[in-house]
C-alpha cells in the first residue's frame, strides 16, 4: 500500500502563481472594470514565487528537497517487479540548487515581463476591457508550468507542466488580434503540436525501455519493464540441447532509451528555437507585443531547458549517444541564427534570430552529459536571459517614446545623446550577448559553455563555436554602433529631467522593468561568480 507525503513549502514557488491566477479571476468577476489590479496581483505572485525559491538555492552537494513522495509500506527495498524503482520511496517533485535557480530566473523574468505589460494610468477607449485580466492569467499560468517542469521527476507531471508553460503563450501572442499576431500564433501552435507528438513518443519509448514512469538515474539504469521481464522469463526457461539462446533485451532497452532521448531533444528543440525547429520564432516575435516577445525569449526558454535537463540528468549515467544530435543542432543553430541576425534591420526580428543563435550556445555544453555540462548550459541560459530582458526592456521604453518606428535600427541613432542611461543599459546588454567587456558575464558564459566541449574532445564543434562567437560580435556591435552614432540630420535633443519624469509617470511599469533587469545585469557583470555559486 502506498501513501503520499506532501511538503507544501517545497511546492510554494508553483503554488503562488496559481493562487495569484485565482485571485485575478475572482477580482475580475467582482469588478470587471479593474485595469491595473490584475497586473499588481500577478507581480506580487511572481515576486512571491521568486522569494519562495530561496531555501532551494542554498542546497549543495547533491542535496534535494523532495515532496509528493510515494512510500511503499510493508514492502522491502528491491522487493518490486523488474523495471519498477526498487527503492521504498520515490518522489515526484525534487528541488535542488540547479532547479531552484531556474525557477528563480523564470519568476524574475516573468516579473519584468509583467512590468513591461503594465497598462498606463489612462484607459484607451478603444482598448478591450477584458484584456488585462486575461493577459495576467495567461502569464501566471505559463509561469506556474515553468516552475513545475523544473522540479518534476515523473513523465506525467513533466509533460503536462511543459505544455502548461507553452499553450498560454500561444494565446498571448494572438491576443492583440493583428494579422501578424494571428500568423505568429498559428505557427507557434502548429510547431507546439508537433513538439508535443515527439515528446509523447519519447515518453512512450522511455516507459517501454525502463518500465518506470520516473525520470531518474535509477530508472535509466534499470533493464526495463517489458524487456527486463522478458529477460527474466528467458533466463529462467530451460535450455535446449544446443544451449541457451543469447538474451538481447538489455541492449534493445538501452537503444530505446537513446532513441527516446533523441526524440525529447527534438521535441524540446521546437521550444528552444533550435535549427531546424526554429521557423516559428521570427514570425511569432514580430507579431507579438514586446512584453509577450520578451516572455517568449526568456521564461519559455527557461521552461524548455529545464525540461531537457530533467531528462539528460536521468540518462547521464548511460553515456547516451544522443550527444551527436545535440552537437549538430548546436552548430546549425549558432551559424544560421547569427547569419540571419546580421541581415535584420527590425530589432525584434534581430533579437528573434539572436534567440536561435543563443539557443545553440545553450545546448552546446550538453555534448558532455555530465554535471559540468548541465551546469554550464544553465549558466549560459541565465546570462542570455538577463541580457535579453534588458534589450527588450529598452525596446519597450523606446516604443513608448517613438511608437512609429522604434522597431527599426535607425530609431536608435543618437540614443546615447538623447538618453544616456537607456543607451548604457542597452550597451551592457549587447556586449553581454556578444561576450565582450563591459558585459563580463557574457564572456564568462561563453568560456563556461566551451569548457565541456573542449574537455570531451569535440574539436570541430569548438572551432565552429569560436567562429560563431566572432560573427556574434558583428551582430551586436552593428546595433551598438547605431546607438553611439549621431543620427543623420539635426542633432538630437536630450530630454529634460521634467519630460523624463512625466514619461515615467505615464508608464511606470516600463521604467521599473528596465531598472530591475538592468540592475540584475550590472550585479552579475560586476560579480559573475554569484551566478556560478547559485548553480553550484
Amino acid at each position: 500500500m502506498k501513501s503520499l507525503t506532501i511538503d507544501y513549502t517545497t511546492v510554494l514557488p508553483a503554488l503562488l502563481p496559481v493562487v495569484g491566477l485565482v485571485v485575478v479571476l475572482v477580482a475580475d468577476l467582482v469588478n470587471p472594470r479593474l485595469r491595473q489590479t490584475p497586473y499588481a496581483v500577478a507581480a506580487l505572485a511572481a515576486l512571491g514565487s521568486a522569494l519562495a525559491t530561496v531555501p532551494g538555492l542554498s542546497l549543495g552537494g547533491g542535496s534535494t528537497r523532495q515532496t509528493f513522495c510515494l512510500v511503499a509500506r510493508g514492502a522491502p527495498a528491491g522487493g518490486t517487479l523488474p523495471g519498477i524503482d526498487g527503492l521504498p520511496q520515490v518522489c515526484l517533485w525534487q528541488a535542488d540548487a540547479l532547479g531552484s535557480t531556474l525557477q528563480l530566473a523564470a519568476a524574475l523574468s516573468a516579473l519584468v515581463c509583467i512590468a513591461l505589460a503594465w497598462p498606463g494610468a489612462r484607459r484607451d477607449r478603444r482598448a478591450d476591457s477584458t484584456r488585462e485580466p486575461v493577459e495576467a492569467v495567461l502569464l501566471l499560468a505559463a509561469l506556474a508550468g515553468t516552475v513545475v517542469v523544473a522540479a518534476s521527476r515523473d513523465v506525467g507531471t513533466w509533460l503536462i507542466a511543459l505544455e502548461l508553460a507553452t499553450l498560454p503563450v500561444i494565446a498571448l501572442v494572438a491576443l492583440s488580434g493583428r494579422r501578424s499576431a494571428v500568423a505568429g500564433a498559428t505557427q507557434l501552435l502548429v510547431t507546439s503540436l508537433v513538439s508535443f507528438a515527439l515528446l509523447v513518443l519519447g515518453v512512450a519509448l522511455w516507459f517501454t525501455a525502463t518500465g518506470s514512469p520516473f525520470l531518474t538515474p535509477d530508472a535509466a539504469l534499470s533493464s526495463g519493464g517489458v524487456f527486463g521481464l522478458a529477460e527474466a522469463l528467458t533466463s529462467s526457461a530451460p535450455t535446449g540441447a544446443a544451449g541457451a539462446t543469447p538474451v538481447v533485451y538489455p541492449s534493445l532497452a538501452s537503444g530505446l532509451v537513446a532513441l527516446a532521448t533523441v526524440l525529447v531533444v527534438a521535441g524540446v528543440g521546437f521550444k528552444l528555437s533550435l535549427v531546424p525547429f526554429h521557423a516559428w520564432t521570427p514570425t511569432a516575435y514580430a507579431g507579438s507585443s514586446v512584453p509577450v516577445a520578451t516572455f517568449l525569449a526568456t521564461v519559455s526558454k527557461v521552461a524548455a531547458l529545464a525540461a531537457l535537463l530533467v531528462v539528460l540528468r536521468a540518462v547521464a549515467v548511460l553515456g547516451t549517444p544522443a550527444v551527436l544530435s545535440i552537437a549538430i543542432l548546436a552548430a546549425l543553430s549558432m551559424t544560421l541564427g547569427n547569419v540571419m541576425a546580421l541581415r535584420q534591420d527590425d530589432v525584434v526580428r534581430l533579437l528573434a534570430w539572436s534567440t536561435v543563435a543563443q539557443a545553440g550556445w545553450v545546448v552546446l555544453p550538453l555534448v558532455s552529459i555530465s554535471a559540468l555540462g548541465v551546469a554550464a548550459s544553465a549558466t549560459y541560459l541565465l546570462t542570455y536571459v538577463v541580457a535579453t530582458l534588458v534589450a527588450f526592456a529598452v525596446v519597450a521604453v523606446t516604443l513608448r517614446d517613438q511608437p512609429g518606428d522604434a522597431r527599426h535600427l535607425t530609431a536608435y541613432a543618437g540614443l546615447w545623446q538623447r538618453s544616456p542611461w537607456r543607451a548604457g543599459a542597452l550597451a551592457l546588454a549587447l556586449t553581454s550577448l556578444a561576450g565582450l567587456p563591459p558585459g563580463v558575464i557574457g564572456l564568462v558564459g561563453k568560456i563556461t559553455a566551451l569548457r565541456p566541449v573542449v574537455a570531451q574532445g569535440w574539436v570541430w564543434l569548438a572551432v565552429i563555436a569560436a567562429v560563431n562567437a566572432v560573427i556574434g560580435v558583428a551582430v551586436y556591435l552593428r546595433w551598438f554602433r547605431v546607438v553611439i552614432s549621431p543620427p543623420a540630420g539635426a542633432a538630437p535633443e536630450r530630454a529634460s529631467a521634467a519630460a523624463t519624469l512625466a514619461a515615467a509617470r505615464r508608464r511606470p511599469g516600463l521604467v521599473a522593468g528596465l531598472v530591475l533587469a538592468a540592475a540584475v545585469l550590472v550585479v552579475v557583470s560586476v560579480q559573475p561568480d554569484l551566478l556560478l555559486q547559485l548553480l553550484g
